[in-house]
């Protein structure tokens, strides 16, 4: 037994060679990595690749529409997203999601303390080319590519779809998940009721129909052919456009 310590000790080991077990345990990159920004987990319960598309864990107050999160081993988007008040019973979210590998639609429902697992999508800027029945078109602007997607994509932002306008399409895995207009849109009233002074000193407003066939409230003062800007996130007058 002595000999064959003698012998064994001799053995010319490379640098990289470990004796035992510690070889067949993986794990993820130290912190000081390139890929510091990979939250840490065992890379034998996930593939790795897994573990490169998983983002952050938000509460179930901060989930949005459009958001796209990871649920018992499935990738979803959030379609909708309603907040409740249960009395003594704390307050909930009541989304709709759809699973992005099938299609289907699910009803869930989240406490709003719940950790819940967003996943990372990438944004890539798009040119708007022009829409066809329930498709959109739009143009890479550096090559040049065009991609159509669903007009669903935009939800009730897409009655501000405008020539050459540049939108944002958000990706996961390269498959495109939603879209989005510019926060801030200038829009031409096409019809507005006429100003009548009145006695009170509050600020008034009147629903006025924008060229896109779109409505909004906007002050008294604003009249037909007059540009304003509006918040494209929930159809608010901003201010009169600049002359």
């Amino acid at each position: 037994m002595h000999a064959l310590r003698r012998r064994l000790s001799r053995v010319p080991f490379s640098p990289g060679f470990r004796l035992g077990r510690s070889f067949t345990r993986l794990t993820a990159p130290p912190p000081s990595s390139s890929n510091s920004g990979t939250p840490r987990g065992n890379v034998l319960e996930s593939p790795w690749s897994a573990l490169q598309r998983r983002g952050a864990k938000v509460l179930g107050s901060d989930v949005r529409l459009g958001n796209v999160i990871q649920r018992k081993g499935r990738i979803f988007q959030v379609l909708k997203a309603q907040h409740t008040q249960h009395g003594r019973g704390g307050a909930t979210i009541q989304v709709e999601l759809r699973d992005v590998d099938t299609g289907n639609k699910v009803s869930e429902r989240f406490r709003t303390d719940e950790a819940i697992e967003r996943v990372f999508v990438e944004d890539k800027s798009f040119t708007y080319l022009y829409t066809e029945g329930d498709s959109v078109m739009l143009m890479e602007p550096t090559t040049f590519d065009q991609l159509e997607v669903s007009k669903d994509f935009f939800g009730k932002a897409a009655c501000y779809l405008k020539d050459n306008m540049k939108v944002t399409l958000q990706l996961f895995d390269g498959k495109p998940m939603s879209a989005s207009v510019p926060p801030r849109v200038t829009c031409t009233v096409v019809e507005a009721q006429t100003h009548s002074k009145g006695q009170t000193a509050q600020p008034q407003y009147k629903k006025v129909l924008l060229d896109n066939g779109h409505s909004v409230m906007a002050p008294a003062f604003i009249k037909t052919g007059d540009e304003i800007v509006i918040n494209t996130t929930d159809d608010s007058y901003i201010t009169r456009a600049k002359e």
